[in-house]
């Protein structure tokens, strides 16, 4: 399945027609509003010393993170977004652009590339974003067990539709959190890859899964944020949504999106009726 360092695709082959791609967090996994909460907001006002500006800030950081059309964006863009808002309100964030240029220019955004990057220019903002990442991570391993669980209705739709398709997780969280909470709930044996944020963008991981010999039309994105639509969108393949606050009746109906897949009438149609509802539901 792979750790950290290794190739991510190694071992892995087409065994069957279809494709399912999904998403972990606030998609399969009901961990992306604690993590929020509890971990990356507070860890950054913590790492950059803002406890003067706390409320607003931690509410600013769940709204582009959770309730906009930049739910799901990878943490080192949403850093990047959030302290170049907070320098240019006139609480200076040394090296700022330098994070902003990172974070918009890196072929990979994780811990082990900013870590390079950052040994190699010394800039102080990046050995911070580096620091903060590590705390997040650390914050998010110290969560109650209890409290990072699958959606109802997730496991067992995924585990039906393992039966019929290869299962790709394509996440843009942390491998080692990724892999611990499928496998806590055992959802990881119904699970042919793991792609997380140390294997590139989702966009990325899609286009190589391709390489590996599937129709397009016969390949499925399954997600909870836009940036997973966009991932699907840019390689032709088609996208299931899971509706926020309507996760449970979203895994519910999953089966039927997996059986038109497989009998080939998820057309335009459908896909056009799923993006409203998906584009309805986050308020665009």
């Amino acid at each position: 399945m792979g750790t950290a360092g290794k190739d991510p695709y190694e071992g892995f082959q087409k065994k069957k027609d279809f494709l399912i791609c999904i998403d972990s967090d606030g998609c399969a996994m009901d961990t992306m509003d604690i993590k929020h909460f509890r971990c990356f907001g507070p860890c950054m006002v913590e790492e950059w010393g803002l406890e003067d500006q706390e409320e607003k800030l931690l509410f600013r950081w769940n709204q582009i993170n959770l309730y906009s059309m930049t739910r799901g964006i990878n943490r080192f863009k949403a850093l990047a977004l959030m302290l170049k808002e907070i320098n240019d309100s006139g609480t200076p964030i040394e090296d700022v652009d330098v994070l902003v240029k990172w974070a918009d220019e890196a072929d990979e955004l994780s811990n082990s590339a900013i870590g390079k990057e950052a040994e190699k220019t010394g800039s102080i903002v990046l050995k911070k974003a580096l620091h903060w990442s590590e705390s997040v991570n650390q914050r998010i391993r110290e969560l109650p067990e209890e409290e990072k669980k699958p959606f109802p209705g997730a496991k067992d739709a995924i585990a039906w539709a393992h039966e019929r398709a290869d299962i790709a997780i394509v996440s843009s969280a942390n491998l080692d959190a990724v892999m611990e909470e499928w496998e806590k709930h055992g959802i990881l044996p119904h699970v042919d890859v793991v792609l997380a944020q140390n294997a590139g963008s989702k966009a990325a991981c899609i286009e190589k899964l391709l390489t590996f010999g599937y129709d397009k039309n016969n390949v499925v994105m399954i997600g909870d944020a836009p940036g997973d639509r966009k991932a699907a969108q840019k390689n032709g393949v088609h996208y299931y949504p899971i509706l926020v606050t309507k996760e449970k009746e979203s895994w519910e109906k999953m089966p039927q999106a997996v059986e038109k897949l497989m009998d080939g009438t998820f057309d335009e149609g459908y896909q056009n009726q799923l993006n409203e509802e998906f584009e309805k539901n986050l308020g665009a």
